[in-house]
């Protein structure tokens, strides 16, 4: 797969995902595209990801917990079906259930990039947005979390705390370094989370502030991942029909 950086700006203006950008699944190599596929919507100018109650559970039987997932990405692939190349595998010995095709939409460097979103993570949810290598070699698997957010996190109206930085996994070149701090942000309301990174630092930000750095960031091409998770072991009477979202109104970045 040949990588694919550059500039991106995409507002959400028309009436689907621009194709050659997105990939509207979820790393469907360990599920298939049709169990992995995300329920979307492309309207106001806005990607509006969301899990209705009939969807149904990502890797059913394997996935501990049990986990429902409605994502896109910019970039895909897979090995053979039996082998264990893939993204982002959740366990050791996994192993490919359905091959991808190779895709890449977009897959930056050392850049930066700029999501606005807003949420609903009432209940027993949560929603990201992160780059991660694309696992072309094993070892090249970092990632830099932009945002990450779970619904008992968050003080409605009030503020939240808001998880981003670095997550080693198998790269022995990068330092683990996460943190979700407390800030005075109302997720229902419009925000833009933002990424920055070179070889040297990594800086994480909401609405032009600086929220954390983290030292030597991974340098290699990543794919930018977008979603919306829903747990349905922690559900409660009250939340038992509710349907996270997140909403997406622009996202820019250059790498």
């Amino acid at each position: 797969m040949q990588p694919r950086g550059g500039e991106l700006d995409d507002d959400f203006g028309g009436t689907d995902l621009d194709r050659a950008v997105w990939f509207p699944h979820y790393l469907p190599a360990w599920s298939s595209r049709a169990r992995s596929a995300a329920t979307y919507a492309v309207r106001g100018s806005c990607l509006v990801l969301t899990i209705p109650p009939a969807q149904g559970l990502w890797c059913a039987g394997d996935h501990e917990p049990a986990l429902r997932v409605s994502g896109v990405q910019t970039a895909s692939w897979s090995g053979a079906v039996g082998t264990t190349r893939g993204q982002q595998p959740y366990r050791d010995g996994l192993r490919v259930r359905e091959a991808q095709e190779p895709f890449a939409g977009w897959t930056p460097g050392p850049g930066w990039v700029e999501v606005r979103a807003r949420a609903d993570v009432a209940g027993r949810s949560m929603v990201s947005a992160w780059l991660v290598g694309l696992e072309d070699e094993p070892e090249r698997c970092a990632e830099i979390c932009v945002f990450e957010i779970f619904s008992d996190a968050v003080e409605p109206g009030r503020s939240a705390a808001v998880g981003s930085g670095l997550h080693r996994f198998r790269d022995p070149a990068v330092t683990e370094d996460f943190a979700a701090p407390r800030l005075p942000v109302d997720v229902t309301e419009w925000h833009t989370y933002g990424a920055r990174w070179d070889a040297s630092v990594l800086e994480t930000t909401v609405d032009g502030e600086a929220v954390r750095t983290c030292a030597a960031p991974p340098t290699y091409p990543l794919q930018l991942m977008l979603a919306v998770f829903d747990f349905p072991d922690r559900a409660s009477a009250d939340d038992r029909d509710h349907v996270p979202r997140l909403e997406i109104d622009r996202v820019r970045g250059r790498g």
